[in-house]
């Protein structure tokens, strides 16, 4: 029997799609069967014509829901969705498995295996593939320096006219990680001076080899797994303290800096937005339910201060470049699928595997991943004590989902 895959159409404003035609057509021709809701793809602008055309089967989200066996989505789905899965199916997309650990919950109670994006270990080679954080973070950035440039009310480059010479802008980009260094070239290829601010000083090759200048802290925060570490409230003082005098001198600010499943890093407090000078723009990448960068930004809203000052809370910047998001989002998918697929296209994930070990965030009942378990106060699971026992079986204290 075929395995099949589904993509479901996202809720609200997401736009994007989890798999293309071009990936879809890939994956039927590796013998999976592949399913998408209908009018899933058309904020992406890929049509259900276009699906059927790849040989995929265009159908209600009730049958998708009940007949796959692999379901993509971009977001977790909403409760009804999530309470409709059963048994043995898996679960692949950005499932917020930081942070919804009531959602986690319910779906180990329904024996839903989730493959959780957020979990991915991004250091390990064989996982890039697989990073959505990564690619959806390179299109943040870039769109990010676009927003601004649009939002400021000046010119970006240095302008010579019969009228006289316009001042190139000058772009500050706080946090220097994926979607940091496509805004720094994004932002230089508009012709602004800019510069790139981190705590890993390790990020300073890569800031100059794209022209900007690179800033750090006294402030070491160099962590594990591709990201800074979380900052204390000192360490955080003291890098707002630093941050004030250069955000001062620049025209627009854009920060990045994530820490996933926690509260953003404060980096721009309200006494730098004070500061600043009428007309800036602050573009917040991190702005979320869970806070942001800069303060006084809020999710998808543009903020201006008495001063003038704009302050764009920009968290979801992909969704707007749905269709070179969805292009990547379903690459990533299809790299997952393939690395836990044989040659027949059915599927077996190795919770052994260095990188299945931590994406998977449920199994069989239990809560998998390590990190999960910290942030829902559960135990450390138990390796199994020989190669043929199921992970946690000796654990009497694995969370079951009941």
């Amino acid at each position: 029997m075929s395995t099949i895959i589904a993509a479901l159409k996202e809720s609200g404003d997401e736009n994007r799609v989890a798999i293309t035609p071009d990936v879809a057509s890939k994956l039927i021709h590796s013998k999976f069967e592949v399913m998408v809701e209908r009018g899933a793809g058309q904020n992406a602008y890929f049509s259900d014509q276009a699906y059927q055309d790849a040989g995929a089967q265009v159908v209600s989200r009730d049958d998708a829901v009940s007949q796959a066996n692999v379901i993509a989505t971009v977001d977790l789905p909403d409760s009804e969705t999530l309470g409709k899965l059963h048994e043995g199916q898996i679960l692949i997309g950005l499932l917020k498995a930081l942070t919804d650990l009531d959602s986690i919950r319910q779906l180990a109670k329904q024996k839903v295996t989730a493959l959780s994006f957020e979990l991915l270990p991004r250091t390990i080679s064989r996982a890039q593939g697989m990073d959505v954080l990564s690619s959806q973070a390179s299109i943040a950035g870039y769109k990010a320096a676009l927003v601004a440039a649009d939002k400021f009310a000046r010119y970006f480059p240095m302008m010579i006219t019969a009228a006289g010479t316009a001042k190139p802008a000058k772009v500050l980009v706080l946090g220097t990680g994926v979607a940091g260094l496509q805004a720094i070239g994004t932002a230089k290829r508009l012709g602004a001076i800019v510069s790139g601010y981190d705590v890993r000083p390790a990020s300073r090759g890569e800031v100059e080899s794209l022209g900007a200048e690179f800033l750090t802290s006294s402030v070491s925060a160099v962590g594990e797994g591709g990201y800074a570490r979380q900052l204390s409230a000192d360490e955080q003082k003291q890098q707002q303290d630093e941050l004030i005098g250069f955000i001062k001198q620049n025209d627009i600010v854009i920060t990045t800096a994530q820490v996933p499943g926690k509260k953003p890093p404060m980096l721009v407090p309200q006494a730098a937005v004070d500061n600043a000078k009428p007309g800036s723009v602050f573009v917040d990448l991190a702005a979320s339910d869970l806070g942001g960068n800069v303060a006084g930004s809020r999710p998808d809203q543009t903020v201006v201060t008495d001063s003038g000052v704009q302050l764009i809370g920009a968290g979801n910047l992909a969704s707007e470049m749905a269709t070179s998001a969805s292009e990547m989002f379903s690459k990533n998918v299809q790299a997952v699928i393939n690395d836990v697929a044989d040659k027949d296209a059915q599927i077996t994930i190795d919770l052994k595997d260095d990188v299945m070990s931590q994406l998977v965030a449920t199994d069989h009942g239990e809560i998998i991943s390590e990190r999960v378990r910290k942030a829902l106060n559960l135990p450390t699971a138990q390796p199994a004590k020989d190669d043929d026992a199921p992970a946690d079986s000796d654990d009497k204290s694995a969370e079951k989902g009941d």
